[in-house]
């Protein structure tokens, strides 16, 4: 590869080999000064990994790496990588919780005055570096206090502390609403067009690519596809690339009017794990065929009405009626008998055993079933696993047997799992958490076809999800959740991504919108 006059990082043949994976597969790529680039690709296809290289956490295990037109050596580092220039923020923080904002930015490089900390002048430095880069906070804050969208700007500020020209952020609008996601898009085209830095960002969300990014790399399966200039390219293309074939993600719904109400809460409220009010009073209901997406930056009560509605959290006060039946503090089983299947927020902690093969998995909750047992005490192998393979393939869950241990398959393979088992009890109520998080392009299409799929069924579906984007796809009415309290309810295309985000802030409180 030739090198340019404005080259500041270099991939020559780079390949990365695990025992019995190749996670990079010869990549050769140059990044420019005073670029954003943008690295995209499903799960697994090597973006993380290459830039984990670059940063210095791993080595590769053949070519070379180049920044600044100096080799890297067998000794490359985050210590060397930062000294070169490069610093990366990771998608999640390591900040100290109970130290300020000065303390976190300015940790193990802390000023002195004498053999004493110098707080004055720990504060005076970051707030220099807070007016050099454009990032407004306030030094003498304690993280623990902060936004997400400020603490990730502290996470910043620590990383360009080091004088870096290179920046890698990871994922960084994971967490983030509109309206901090785009003011952290402001900072970006700030210091790469007044400070002539090189923003490398690693992705999934495609409209941000397009917003955001002059150039995008697009990975599959270990290796480059292909670089394109994002002037001269559109989402459907890099969605083809990243996962071989075209992905069209259409509206799926039928023009149908919603049913009878068939969850409904009223004035709910609740307390977290640490015994502080988590949910306010939330009055709410979904009715059958149609699709109530909860829009919240987390933390904001989402899991504990979750946890209530499915019977894993008791109500301190208020009421929650499925199918017409009250079930209020009610066992999970007993809330599922009563017509209630739950996908969780974490799958291998509460949707499935990773230890367990995949018909164990989906066998879960009809073991004692007559289809599926004797009695209650003796399984009907045969019948388990004609069941069992007719849901892998209805459920395209990539797999090399239905006896393969469902903690050796891809996230999206393990999340098809939950959403296979669940989706077959052919229940009435749908509650459905963060359904693609963690998943890739192509597994997060098909799982939004099989929610459509249900909602046009006549099932009533509550989703609760951190990505706005699957929420505006699916939801045929939004909830906007702060600090446990109900902030707006809007009919889908009545409302934008920029203006939701001042509900889901408390912008505005108790407003309803048809």
């Amino acid at each position: 590869m030739q090198s340019t006059t404005n080259e500041i990082i270099r991939f020559e043949h780079v390949s990365k080999q695990y025992p019995g994976t190749l996670a990079n597969d010869d990549v050769s790529l140059s990044i420019h000064k005073g670029e954003v680039f943008a690295l995209v690709g499903e799960n697994g296809a090597g973006k993380s990994t290459l830039m984990n290289l670059l940063y210095g956490m791993q080595k590769p295990t053949l070519g070379e790496i180049w920044i600044k037109g100096s080799r890297t050596g067998a000794q490359h580092n985050p210590e060397s990588a930062m000294r070169m220039g490069v610093s990366m923020v990771h998608q999640h923080f390591k900040l100290v919780p109970g130290f300020t904002v000065a303390q976190n930015i300015l940790l193990g490089h802390e000023p002195k005055k004498g053999l004493f900390y110098d707080e004055k002048a720990a504060v005076q430095r970051v707030r220099d570096l807070s007016e050099e880069y454009g990032l407004k906070v306030e030094a003498t804050d304690t993280v623990r206090d902060l936004s997400v969208g400020l603490q990730q700007r502290v996470e910043i500020l620590k990383a360009l502390r080091t004088g870096a020209d290179v920046l890698i952020l990871d994922e960084p609008t994971a967490v983030l609403t509109p309206q901090e996601t785009e003011e952290l898009f402001v900072v970006i085209r700030r210091i790469v067009d007044e400070k002539n830095m090189t923003v490398i960002l690693i992705t999934h969300k495609l409209p941000e690519v397009m917003r955001i990014s002059d150039r995008v790399g697009v990975m599959r399966r270990g290796r480059l596809e292909k670089v394109l200039s994002t002037a001269e390219t559109n989402e459907r293309e890099i969605a083809s690339l990243m996962v071989g074939r075209d992905v069209i993600f259409d509206d799926l719904r039928t023009d149908q009017r919603a049913g009878k109400a068939m969850l409904e809460l009223f004035n709910l409220k609740a307390l977290n794990d640490r015994s502080l009010p988590a949910l306010n009073g939330v009055t709410m209901c979904v009715r059958a065929g149609e699709i109530v997406g909860i829009c919240g930056v987390e933390g904001n009560g989402q899991t504990e009405l979750a946890e209530c509605v499915a019977g894993m959290r008791t109500p301190t006060k208020g009421s929650i009626s499925l199918c017409g039946r009250e079930v209020t503090g009610q066992t999970p089983r007993r809330i599922r008998e009563n017509g209630l299947s739950y996908i969780p927020e974490d799958r291998m902690s509460m949707g499935m055993d990773a230890k367990a093969s995949i018909a164990e998995n989906l066998l879960l909750g009809r073991q004692r079933t007559k289809e599926f047992s004797f009695l209650g005490l003796h399984l009907k192998k045969r019948r388990i696993n004609r069941h069992t393979k007719k849901m892998v393939h209805s459920y395209d869950i990539r797999t090399s047997g239905i006896d393969e241990l469902t903690g050796s398959l891809s996230g999206g393979n393990m999340q098809k799992v939950v959403i296979a088992r669940e989706f077959e009890f052919d229940s009435p109520v749908l509650l459905v958490c963060q359904p693609t998080r963690g998943v890739d392009i192509g597994a997060t299409e098909f799982i939004h076809e099989q929610i459509i799929q249900k909602r046009n069924e006549g099932c009533a579906i509550l989703l609760i999800s951190a990505d706005l984007d699957e929420l505006f796809r699916l939801s045929d009415r939004l909830v906007t959740l702060y600090d446990g309290r109900i902030t707006g309810e809007f009919a889908a295309g009545s409302i934008d991504k920029e203006s939701i985000g001042y509900f889901m802030t408390g912008g505005y409180q108790e407003v309803s919108a048809e």
